[in-house]
């Protein structure tokens, strides 16, 4: 670790912040496939929908929740390797938003533009700010 770069304070707002927003990434994944839907106040019809998700799709999903969380961990860390991180975690996103949007019709009441323009925001947001914490030393 490069010790002569101190730790600037938006690194820790932006660490904490997006390792607790990726938490939820984790507890959706998490509680979908040990079948704790139900839990979380979904429908039969939505536990239906992810019941029907085939393995490569649960797998692009994994990537992009596992990643992106493994890569707020990271940031804290100063790792240059949560870029690494973030990137897997958009692979991700764009495997598990190609099966929810060209695959597989997605269910009315599963329809959320703004969850999923906040994940896409977050997620790229965290990957440019981790490329610029690297540009500037503070990553090593």
């Amino acid at each position: 670790m490069n010790t002569s770069i101190t730790t600037p304070w938006h690194l820790w707002a932006v660490g904490i912040v997006t390792l607790l927003w990726n938490g939820l990434g984790i507890t959706s994944y998490l509680m979908t496939e040990l079948g704790q839907l139900d839990a979380l106040g979904m429908s039969p019809s939505q536990i239906a929908y992810f019941d029907t998700f085939p393995a490569w799709a649960t797998g692009f999903w994994a990537l992009g929740v596992w990643g992106a969380f493994l890569g707020s961990i990271l940031l804290l860390a100063r790792s240059r390797f949560a870029i690494h991180s973030l990137v897997i975690s958009i692979v991700g996103l764009v495997g598990t938003t190609y099966f929810q949007r060209v695959a597989i019709d997605l269910p009315e009441d599963m329809n959320n533009p703004a969850l999923d323009a906040a994940i896409w925001i977050i997620t790229f947001f965290t990957l440019w700010y981790a490329i610029r914490m690297r540009a500037q030393g503070v990553l090593s």
